[in-house]
């Protein structure tokens, strides 16, 4: 028999009720087996690689978001799911997280799956990760499809730096600080956002980050119906709002631009208030150059010049 690689260990020996394998028995001596997480189709399942088409078919556990969709997958890619199926959402990933461990302690491969693109990413496996790291479990990827990365490579937007954002708060509230804190994010960012919720979050946004920031929105990606809509926020959000948007959507949005550097005489009158309160010239005029930009040598300078006037 080959020797098992990362992907493929000999699997673990199981009892006739499909449970794992006990510590302290011969397949829990052997060397540890793999966490896998892997990509799923996102919308064409052509998209899905030779490798996750065999990770799925000879994985020992299976831990899927939605176990239905796991085996509706393996359907249209012509693959029989080998090992045993479970579920692992939100609910119930921390919980757990250790029973799919001990299988990997013990040399077998436990393969993670979300409905669609990359786990962990806004999708249930990051705490099974987290509990790897601390248990020291091997972990490894079968890279694949990911709607973020598909949405920003589509957007037209600058890809040389951008955060992900996930999905916003659905309290009004909640949305307008948390992109309050985003208002002077300089890179491009991605957000997830439900079909209901997107003409909404559009104006949300309109109104942070002003209704000519460039945007797009890109739905049901790889999918008969794409579609990518580019244009300032306003524009989007009006959009958004008559077509009724369905589908999965992504929302990407330019950074804010580049900021000029303050006027020294707009900082000027700022520095001399709080000198005349009493605090130090070279404090505060170091303090309000840092936080200008600008440097404090001319910032001094203009100061002291005020005062002489």
């Amino acid at each position: 028999m080959p020797a098992p690689t990362p992907d493929r260990p000999r699997r673990a020996p199981t009892s006739g009720t499909g449970s794992d394998v006990l510590p302290g028995t011969a397949a829990a001596s052997r060397e540890a087996g793999h966490l896998v997480l892997a990509g799923t189709p996102i919308g064409d399942v052509e998209d899905a690689s030779p490798r996750l088409r065999r990770l799925i078919a000879e994985a020992d556990v299976v831990a899927a978001e939605d176990t239905r969709r796991l085996h509706a997958l393996a359907s249209r890619l012509g693959v029989q799911v080998g090992g045993r199926v479970v579920s692992l959402h939100e609910h119930n990933e921390s919980e757990r997280a250790d029973d799919l461990l001990d299988v990997v302690a013990g040399g077998g491969t436990v393969l993670v799956v979300s409905d669609a693109g990359m786990p962990a990413v806004s999708d249930p496996g990051f705490r099974v990760v987290a509990r790897a790291v601390e248990r020291d479990v091997p972990v490894t990827s079968a890279p694949g499809p990911s709607a973020v990365l598909t949405a920003l490579a589509l957007s037209g937007l600058p890809t040389d730096r951008f955060c992900f954002e996930g999905f916003l708060p659905r309290k009004a509230g909640d949305r307008s600080r948390a992109l309050a804190a985003l208002a002077d994010e300089r890179r491009t960012m991605v957000f997830f956002e439900a079909p209901h919720r997107v003409a909404e979050a559009l104006a949300a946004m309109a109104d942070a980050f002003g209704a000519d920031r460039p945007a797009a929105v890109a739905r049901e990606l790889t999918k008969t119906y794409e579609q990518v809509l580019r244009g300032g926020l306003g524009e989007l959000a009006a959009r958004a709002a008559d077509e009724a948007l369905r589908g999965e959507i992504c929302v990407v949005v330019s950074g804010a631009p580049a900021r000029g550097p303050v006027p020294l005489a707009d900082l000027v009158p700022e520095v001399l208030a709080r000198v005349d309160g009493g605090e130090r010239l070279k404090s505060v005029v170091a303090e309000v150059a840092e936080a200008a930009g600008v440097h404090k040598r001319d910032l001094y300078a203009a100061a002291l010049e005020s005062r002489a006037r």
